[in-house]
């Protein structure tokens, strides 16, 4: 998961890198949004040698002017933690005073919020203090405080800042609360599949696998138990995923048939090849004067198959990746192919479609289409996994 840790001016901010490396132990990425106050109790380099990221402070980056988007920061968490959070920086979170950073990219977040107060009892108590944790309850805000009884959605406490490892403990605890997928088996099919030539040469496609491999973290973000089958793609498997590793449409199709059997929901976002070559060559095929000829079989149909298998509760996902009458062609390859949704791409949007980050998407029900803008590939995920979650409701 992704957490965007923030940490003001106390004397409370050493504790935020016990935090942080409970947080990247446990799998998660980091990233530090600092308010100028808490440079001042701990180094910007302590806590980038720590997340692998370098903190963020200002709007601006110092060195070349690089503007640092509080609304990308707020799309990529899963989570937000403020920790140690004052007592300024509560009454600005409260009011949406986005003075600096850290308040902007809270009022940015589309995740949950979790606040550790740190501060002395005197202005914890005070009744300013209390009427703005009670405005950050009323958003949805969960506070996260000591001397608490149990772990739960607010938590009751004085004072100084609870110890990190409670933190976790309550962060992992609450979100665990909000996963629609948990208990839930979901397949997916990312990446390209290479049908061999020779023992050198192969026939393939351009896809990077980068769309499978974000829906697999989302998907395990949520609560599923994943099982990704990747084509031959070098990306990092996500945590908590179970990966399959294949090279041809015929690997493929085995091991998707074989998860399938026991999956609720299959992702079918893998580019298969349609066509194999009939006749592999045992060596490889020297150049000659003549021209090379390959014949090319069919392969069998993932997504066909398992749309034919699909069981009452089971929900299949397809992509249609087209070039002309995309709506049309891809509603028809939904009906075909028995899918639930489909997941329509077209390589006429730039920054949309194979080896990008980026990608431009439109999905299909029975009954409806809603377009939504170019986004990065993991906040695409995040789309496409929430139109799967309605779909168990």
């Amino acid at each position: 998961m992704n957490f965007v840790l923030g940490i003001t001016g106390s004397i409370a901010a050493y504790k935020a890198c016990t935090l942080i490396r409970l947080l990247v132990k446990a799998g998660h990425e980091v990233q530090v949004v600092i308010t100028p106050a808490g440079k001042e109790f701990i180094t910007p380099v302590t806590l980038s040698a720590l997340t692998s990221k370098p903190v963020i402070s200002d709007f601006f980056a110092q060195r070349d002017g690089t503007w640092h988007s509080h609304v990308d920061l707020g799309q990529w968490a899963d989570a937000m933690i403020v920790a140690p959070a004052t007592a300024s920086t509560i009454g600005k979170m409260a009011n949406g005073v986005a003075d600096n950073m850290l308040v902007t990219t809270y009022l940015s977040m589309k995740a949950p919020v979790f606040v550790a107060p740190a501060m002395d009892l005197d202005m914890y108590a005070h009744p300013s203090t209390q009427r703005n944790l009670d405005r950050l309850r009323q958003v949805g805000n969960v506070i996260i405080e000591p001397t608490c009884g149990e772990l739960a959605s607010h938590l009751v406490g004085k004072g100084r800042m609870e110890e990190p490892e409670r933190i976790m403990d309550a962060v992992m605890a609450h979100l665990a609360q909000n996963k629609p997928l948990k208990g839930k088996k979901v397949l997916i099919t990312a990446g390209p599949t290479y049908e061999k030539i020779d023992p050198v040469r192969y026939i393939g496609n351009h896809s990077s696998g980068k769309m499978g491999f974000a829906l697999a973290e989302e998907c395990a973000a949520r609560g599923a138990d994943v099982i990704l089958v990747a084509g031959p793609v070098t990306l990092p498997t996500p945590n908590g995923v179970r990966r399959v590793d294949v090279q041809t449409a015929a690997e493929m199709y085995d091991a998707a048939c074989e998860a399938f059997s026991t999956a609720d929901a299959a992702i079918l976002c893998a580019a298969v090849a349609d066509f194999t070559v009939a006749q592999q060559a045992g060596e490889k095929i020297k150049r000659g004067n003549d021209g090379l000829q390959l014949t090319l079989v069919p392969t069998r149909d993932i997504a066909a198959e398992l749309g034919r298998r699909k069981r009452a509760g089971q929900v299949v996902v397809g992509f249609a990746l087209e070039t002309q009458n995309e709506a049309a062609n891809a509603r028809d390859k939904m009906q075909r192919k028995n899918f639930d949704f489909i997941v329509l791409n077209s390589l006429r949007d730039k920054g949309a479609g194979f080896a990008v980050d980026t990608n431009k998407i439109t999905i299909l029900t029975p009954d409806a289409e809603r377009a939504y803008p170019l986004k990065p590939k993991r906040e695409v995920a995040k789309d496409i996994v929430q139109t799967l979650c309605e779909k168990f409701n």
